[in-house]
């Protein structure tokens, strides 16, 4: 997939759900839910049970959903996550070796940076967009809107801060899209397997941020 389509389908949808699970039939149903609800950004992160078999099972369960992995940290992983399925990649941290294996493989990645000379570094190297991460630690949205006047040529993800309810300010402050974990995936409606409830949180997100 190309940068631009990938570019494309972020401003289309907004959000990421990501995806952390112990077990993979519990990914499974996590991903179910959110798919139910309208999400079509999933991504699966590589610390997950058996991702790789997950990411292959959920390529095949939701067709119209683009299926990712994040928390790669080396370029084995990456390679291991391209082979896997993985149509976008992230990692929690900027490496320059990943972006290039990357991008000879034709698939968006998109490393996580904070500062604006990571940033800017991740995108010179070829990343698709960058992730922001953790975006609360240098001020939330506020951070977001006070890198649009010198990098707002850059697609930027904040990650680690968005909320269901903030979400769509950071859109608003210019990010391209956000990504949340635990926010769409409360603990007590994933053990109780409330999965309806997790579906009606994505379809309201998405309203939000249409």
């Amino acid at each position: 997939m190309s940068n631009q389509d990938w570019l494309s389908n972020l401003r289309k949808n907004r959000a990421i759900a990501v995806i952390r699970a112990s077990k993979i039939e519990l990914g499974e149903q996590m991903a179910m839910a959110v798919a139910s609800g309208g999400m079509q950004l999933i991504e699966i992160t590589w610390n997950s049970d058996r991702a790789a078999e997950l990411i292959a099972k959920l390529r095949m369960k939701l067709p119209d959903c683009l299926i990712g992995t994040g928390t790669l940290f080396n370029v084995q992983q990456l390679q291991d996550a391209i082979a896997a399925g993985s149509q976008f990649l992230f990692s929690p941290h900027l490496d320059i070796e990943m972006i290039n294996a990357a991008v000879t493989k034709d698939v968006p990645i998109i490393p996580g940076a904070l500062t604006p000379t990571e940033i800017v570094n991740a995108w010179h190297h070829g990343a698709s967009c960058v992730k922001v991460f953790p975006v609360q630690a240098l001020g939330g949205v506020s951070y977001i809107k006070s890198l649009q006047a010198p990098l707002g040529h850059i697609p930027l993800i904040p990650t680690g801060g968005v909320t269901l309810e903030n979400a769509p300010e950071f859109i608003q402050a210019g990010a391209v899209a956000v990504g949340l974990s635990s926010e769409l995936f409360p603990k007590k409606l994933v053990a109780a397997e409330n999965w309806q409830a997790i579906a009606q949180h994505t379809s309201n997100l998405i309203q939000k941020l249409a």
